[in-house]
């Protein structure tokens, strides 16, 4: 007799019953995440507005040949992407990022857009990959990309964008760093190290993941991933890119940490790598990045950094990444950093793809649930204000009406408010009111109603003063924070507590 699926419940008349289980690699949100990612959220949109950027949506789904040589592969169409079939038999893919069908939606429209054209979009994107502690399968991104100039102050602009928005969201100066590389000089260092053509493609690949590794690794390691391989603490094994020692050193002097200043880390640049003419064209427009950024009043938040790499290989020109500096404590205790928090680049390739014409793009992508996460870890300990309702408590089962009355003057007044609905007695309530998140509750018994009264409870102030009552007795005599008030005050007295508790 076969063994019944793990993944199952018992049977039943109807068959198994499925087990609630969730897919690896995604992750339920409850609500209090969902009000902070939205308040998030919110911000990044008014700084990308600020600088004249324009919404855009684009459906979660794309023609799989539409995302482009520099995704997944076309021959494997659900290797890193989710996809499949329609009824025509063409194949369809969750999108990966929001870059790929933004390149789509210009072609598209190339002929009536303005040019350049500014957008932002927000949204869910899909990996067909191996989950793995904070990495997911499903996360949202935050793009603003400009299409269609070549200009280096566009590539400045965004990475003033990304300081800016780091800020409104309450990250301190010096916290922080947006990086800036340019993958003209990596190329133009590949040549000179003899890995420039197709042959040496997937040499290069690794070459750049080793760069890549150098804010994580001492010096030595890189090398040895420019090199044979290396062999981590838990014995597993990096396959490296087998470069020769001379090579090697000709991509790790690229490494090297040079004089403190940008100007004179690209003068440093220069003198190493300035004979080759794309590395020396990569330094140029890193020193335009610089200058505009000085003049901006930009110059320390943004710093040439050469190991800054990004991933993604439709890359043409400057990358950028926004790094979190600060450090926290994690649940153990242990001192840890959060790392990039967003990133970006130039791609002129993208829209060329579709038209055939070179069609110059840059833009910048924020990790939304990373940098929630890091969000969440700096504001820790800090007071935070009751997201939920006010609630109405039901004292007397038969004046249900008047407690519905109570709760409709509320929200008419545009305050976020509920009658409690079901039938338990007050301490329930209250227990419901709490795990609810209200900021106070409105309780009107046969005496408060005799005088024309309700009392208002304020939940924030009484859980700060009940950390301090010793006793039972001591509360009842202090009542903390909580009031009686006319009833036809209900609504002035409610704003009161809510304004004390704002965010």
């Amino acid at each position: 007799m076969a063994k019944p699926s793990k993944n199952t419940g018992p049977a039943s008349k109807q068959g198994p019953k499925p087990a609630a289980r969730l897919p690896k690699g995604f992750l339920d949100t409850p609500a209090e995440d969902i009000r902070a990612t939205h308040r998030m959220l919110e911000t990044i949109r008014a700084v990308y507005d600020r600088y004249g950027f324009e919404p855009l949506e684009t459906p979660a789904i794309e023609y799989t040949d539409a995302l482009g040589k520099f995704l997944p592969d076309q021959d494997r169409p659900n290797e890193g992407v989710f996809s499949f079939q329609d009824d025509d038999e063409q194949w369809l893919s969750l999108r990966y990022d929001l870059t790929a069908p933004l390149a789509r939606y210009v072609a598209e429209n190339f002929a009536v857009l303005p040019k350049p054209f500014r957008r932002y979009a927000v949204g869910p994107v899909w990996r067909n990959e191996k989950p793995g502690p904070g990495r997911f399968r499903q996360f949202i991104q935050f793009d603003a990309d400009t299409v269609g100039t070549d200009n280096i102050a566009a590539d400045a602009e965004i990475c003033m964008l990304a300081a800016d928005t780091l800020e409104a969201l309450g990250i301190k100066r010096g916290d922080y760093v947006i990086k800036v590389s340019n993958r003209k000089l990596l190329d133009g260092v590949m040549e000179l190290a003899g890995l420039d053509g197709d042959d040496n493609a997937g040499r290069r690949l690794i070459v750049l993941r080793a760069i890549d590794k150098a804010d994580k690794f001492p010096i030595e390691e890189v090398k040895k991933l420019l090199g044979g391989g290396r062999k981590d603490e838990s014995g597993d094994f990096t396959k490296g890119a087998d470069l020769a020692p001379d090579q090697i050193e000709q991509i790790v002097a690229l490494l090297a940490g040079g004089p403190n200043s940008n100007a004179g880390r690209l003068d440093a640049l220069v003198s190493l790598y300035g004979a080759n003419p794309l590395a020396a064209e990569g330094i140029h427009e890193l020193r335009k990045i610089d200058e505009l950024a000085e003049a901006s009043g930009y110059g320390e938040r943004i710093r040439i950094d050469t190991s800054c790499v990004r991933g993604l290989e439709y890359y043409t020109g400057p990358v950028f990444e926004a790094e979190l500096t600060f450090q926290v404590k994690n649940e153990d205790g242990q001192i840890v950093r959060f790392g990039s928090a967003g990133g970006g680049g130039r791609y002129d390739g993208l829209v060329e793809r579709f038209l055939g014409q070179k069609v110059p793009a840059t833009g910048f992508s924020i990790g939304v649930s990373r940098l929630a996460a890091a969000l969440a870890a700096l504001n820790k300990g800090k007071e935070a204000a009751a997201d939920g309702p006010v609630v109405v408590l039901v004292m007397e089962k038969d004046r249900v009406a008047d407690y519905q009355r109570m709760v409709q003057s509320l929200r008419q007044a545009g305050i976020r408010a509920e009658m409690y609905l079901g039938t338990a007695g007050m301490k329930a309530q209250m227990k419901y009111a709490d795990k609810r998140g209200a900021p106070c509750v409105v309780i009107q018994g046969g005496d408060e109603r005799a005088k024309g009264e309700v009392q208002i409870k304020d939940l924030v102030e009484g859980a700060k003063a009940s950390a301090s009552i010793k006793d039972s007795k001591e509360w009842r005599e202090g009542r903390p924070a909580q009031v009686s008030i006319a009833e036809r005050d209900l609504v002035a007295a409610v704003r009161e507590v809510l304004a004390r508790h704002k965010r």
